[in-house]
């Protein structure tokens, strides 16, 4: 076979492929696997978005391809979206961008302004494409730490000069993953001020954005004052509606930024089938949207207290995360991530993700995610009790 190229070679496992080919190991030797690893939704896509997706497979004229730029009733609805519920305005033809999915976005952008020896701002611990779209572009990575000490915020202020002269990209996560963590206006704000004066386009990563609980509102980047000059927002239907095998998102923002992407886009995919986007538009628009979202919420909320309620019973010392649909808690004495999150899976059954795989700030912490029901969440975590405490 020829070889592949070096890229690949020095490309390890996605993280989540790797959990996913143990629990099958697992389940294969009839081990019931509760699966707290990788977060998606459990609960399916809403009635709505669906009716709305029957309706447009079945007209032949949306089974050709897509316009390269996207449909304007999408666009139109992401804009529509962002004005209602953050009090941004957007125009849908120039700083709206049709993806598919925020995933495929975040792995490109790099490619389009990342020349090599060029550097990339990235938070450990943080989500690895991140990291992994950096490098396929030949650039660099400075990871920003995430710790509890800071609100897991980066510190803005202890980024070197030198690496911030040779930034071409900041990526932020807020509400963030793995941590929970929600960031402030204020913080955007100061992201912006960074942004413009170091010549870095801010990449924020918004697929949590909303699931925040505790009377916080969702917020969106683009509300500091500014941030459409230097800042683009990834968001994703995902986790807010229940869609992640849809594969739709958008990017929002700078419409120098959002064309040199749209540019990238064309030469390499064809767009979105045009019933998803229309179901998009459907999700983003419907009136049932913000009763549903607000039942999101409560969902997320109420399993997030279950297992935090759970863990310190058992001694772990943790605080309910305001944002996302993870648990971010430290494992025990003795233990590295790796070793931790092994040892719930072969003695209790419970996968959970280790948190090294989010970067090296991640050693010594495990992930967990809330999506499956309120009794399974229960049963693993008398599970982990059988076997586990925090010392």
């Amino acid at each position: 076979m020829i070889e592949p190229a070096q890229r690949i070679k020095q490309l390890p496992r996605y993280l989540f492929a790797e959990i996913d080919r143990l629990i099958r190991e697992k389940t294969a030797q009839g081990v019931d696997v509760i699966r707290l690893g990788i977060g998606d939704p459990d609960r399916p896509t809403p009635a709505y978005i669906i009716e709305r997706m029957a309706a447009e497979t079945g007209r032949p004229e949306n089974h050709h391809y897509p316009p390269n730029e996207g449909l304007t009733e999408f666009k139109e609805a992401a804009a529509a979206y962002y004005r209602e519920r953050f009090g941004v305005v957007l125009d849908p033809e120039r700083e709206v961008l049709p993806l598919i999915g925020s995933k495929e976005g975040i792995a490109n952008i790099s490619f389009c302004f990342v020349d090599p020896g060029d550097l990339n701002l990235v938070p450990d611990p943080g989500y690895p494409v991140y990291s992994i779209g950096t490098c396929f572009a030949g650039g660099e990575v400075y990871r920003m730490p995430l710790t509890a000490a800071n609100g897991y915020l980066p510190r803005l202020d202890q980024v070197p000069a030198e690496a911030a002269a040779r930034a071409k990209l900041i990526f932020l996560n807020y509400p963030n993953n793995p941590t929970g963590a929600v960031a402030s206006l204020e913080f955007f704000q100061e992201a912006v001020a960074f942004a413009r004066r170091h010549r870095v386009l801010i990449c924020h990563d918004a697929a949590y954005s909303e699931l925040v609980f505790d009377g916080g509102r969702p917020l969106s980047l683009l509300e500091a004052e500014g941030a459409k000059e230097v800042g683009i927002e990834f968001s994703s239907l995902s986790k807010s509606f229940n869609m992640t095998g849809w594969r739709i998102g958008f990017a929002a923002g700078s419409a120098a930024a959002l064309e040199v992407l749209g540019r990238f886009k064309t030469n390499v995919d064809s767009g979105l089938f045009k019933a998803i986007q229309y179901a998009g538009a459907e999700a983003l628009n419907n009136r049932q949207r913000d009763s549903f979202i607000a039942s999101l919420q409560e969902l997320y909320r109420e399993r997030r207290d279950i297992v935090v309620g759970a863990l310190r019973c058992l001694g772990w010392p943790i605080d309910p995360p305001r944002g996302s649909f993870y648990i971010w808690a430290p494992v025990p004495k003795g233990y590295t991530a790796q070793e931790f999150t092994a040892l719930l899976l072969e003695q209790a059954g419970v996968a959970v993700t280790p948190g090294r795989g989010f970067g090296e700030y991640g050693e010594g912490f495990f992930r967990i995610a809330l999506t499956v029901e309120s009794g399974r969440l229960r049963e693993a975590m008398d599970r982990i009790s059988r076997v586990a405490r925090y010392v």
